[in-house]
């Protein structure tokens, strides 16, 4: 098997392409599921996107733990900005000071105390035999499209194997729940639509494995291979989704999801 459907490009273009209704992306079609009037509303521009904490920094902690220290310095600086000469301690973020300081570099900046975190996550990942051996050879970051059920889609892969297939690298609270975290965060159906994007490009049903990462101590890591049965009743989910949306594309209605009386009758 090949790597040759990959493409490399910038996860801004890659989610500005998603984010105005050019592609379909796994994160989209969840919020099209839902609610398409979710969808729509996004994709229109009336939702302002909003780049939570836990983004902020999974972005970065990728980057150290798929792409290595080198690729994480060409993309973030770590630091916590000028110091204030009065206090002899940073100016803080909400100063002029600051500002002026972060616009005037060319690379994100990730501050003394997350940089900590991140390199004890990366530490975790790295140490465990499994996930080491399936983050050995393979792309980080890579994006594929494909038209799949009539719509175009795409996906940005956390890490593509040839051996080891598709591997996604998620961060938890407790791997004791992590299973549960699987179902309640969408991550099964985010898979399943990856894996079926790949095999659509390269008519290949790849194996799936995730790597958890805890973020308190003692920052352990686990390994979850996903079964075939429950990726294929997730792609079916994930089909459905997808008429249902060109359907709405094609009335140009765009309902919640809760025009009808739902029943409350137990307990």
């Amino acid at each position: 098997m090949t790597t040759n459907f990959i493409i490399t490009e910038p996860a801004d273009i890659y989610h500005a392409r998603s984010r105005s209704g050019e592609y379909m992306s796994s994160h989209m079609l969840a919020d099209f599921r839902e609610s398409p009037a979710l969808y729509h509303k996004e994709i229109i521009g009336e939702i302002d996107q909003k780049e939570s904490r836990a983004f902020a920094i999974g972005r970065p902690a990728h980057c150290l733990i798929l792409e290595g220290r080198q690729a994480f310095d060409r993309e973030f600086a770590v630091s916590d900005g000028p110091i204030n000469s009065k206090t002899e301690e940073p100016f803080g973020k909400n100063t002029k000071a600051y500002a002026e300081w972060k616009n005037s570099l060319d690379r994100e900046v990730v501050s003394g105390k997350d940089f900590g975190f991140i390199t004890k996550l990366q530490a975790s990942v790295l140490m465990h035999p499994i996930a080491s051996e399936l983050l050995a050879n393979g792309v980080p970051e890579g994006v594929v499209r494909a038209t799949y059920c009539g719509m175009p889609c795409q996906i940005r892969m956390d890490w593509f194997s040839e051996d080891a297939g598709l591997v996604d690298l998620k961060t938890c609270d407790s791997l004791k729940w992590f299973e549960s975290d699987c179902k309640k965060y969408g991550y099964l159906h985010q898979m399943a639509f990856y894996r079926a994007i790949i095999r659509e490009v390269s008519g290949i049903t790849v194996p799936v494995h995730i790597i958890a990462v805890e973020k308190n101590e003692p920052f352990s890591t686990g390994i979850w291979k996903l079964g075939d049965e429950v990726l294929t009743i997730c792609e079916k989910h994930n089909e459905a989704a997808i008429r249902r949306c060109l359907k709405c594309f094609e009335t140009n209605a765009w309902p919640t999801g809760y025009e009808e009386i739902r029943v409350i009758d137990s307990l």
